[in-house]
């Protein structure tokens, strides 16, 4: 099992990152803290509200296998939060993979943790002008990069940065990772069942709910 993080902040995308929390949830059975400054909701872009489980003042970053960190439509609430970026300036163990998309690498960067590292983002370039953190060297103007402990992707590279992200953690996803659909199906390919021992605990719960008469 994988220790996984991953950081709530005002305003974050939650599409960003949902094909890398569902394939790390769905698929390979983790479980993940969801880390924020305070025990609230925090509203996403498009209106959800998460409360995280644990306070980053709480959390030793380095304890953690994995550190993902969504996009964020307007930034400044989370590049100004102090508990955020202490949070990730007390990362020390070099084996901690940060995974950082779209405007999230400002955090990063305020957070010292890109000097030496190769980075995409998708910030305005503006930004830079007014953050002397922001390394326009190590910028590389590409969806995804990976570079040492750190993997950084523009937000419309959300299946490629999961992708990349589930095979740094060692995950075995296949050849065809989440596809385009190209071709038409036949009515067999289409067809679902169960396994035995899958189909039998939905009938015992299924039964739990009868039972009730529900």
């Amino acid at each position: 099992m994988k220790k996984i993080a991953v950081m709530i902040y005002p305003h974050f995308s939650l599409q960003e990152i949902t094909t890398l929390t569902s394939c790390l949830t769905i698929w390979f059975g983790q479980s993940i803290d969801y880390l924020g400054s305070s025990i609230q909701p925090y509203e996403s872009e498009d209106g959800f509200r998460v409360v995280p489980a644990m306070k980053v003042s709480d959390a030793n970053p380095s304890s953690y296998d994995c550190i993902i960190l969504p996009g964020i439509l307007n930034p400044l609430p989370a590049l100004y939060d102090d508990d955020l970026i202490d949070f990730l300036r007390r990362a020390e163990d070099p084996n901690t993979l940060f995974a950082a998309i779209s405007s999230a690498p400002l955090l990063l960067a305020k957070a010292g943790l890109l000097r030496d590292v190769k980075y995409t983002a998708g910030f305005f370039m503006q930004m830079a002008d007014h953050f002397p953190y922001i390394n326009c060297e190590n910028f590389v103007h590409q969806p995804l990069i990976d570079d040492k402990n750190v993997i950084t992707a523009i937000g419309f590279a959300f299946r490629e940065f999961a992708q990349k992200v589930l095979e740094r953690l060692d995950f075995e996803i296949g050849e065809s990772f989440m596809t385009p659909v190209t071709r038409e199906y036949t009515e067999d390919e289409l067809t679902f069942y169960w396994e035995d021992s899958d189909y039998q605990e939905f009938l015992t719960e299924l039964k739990d709910y009868t039972d009730k008469g529900l």
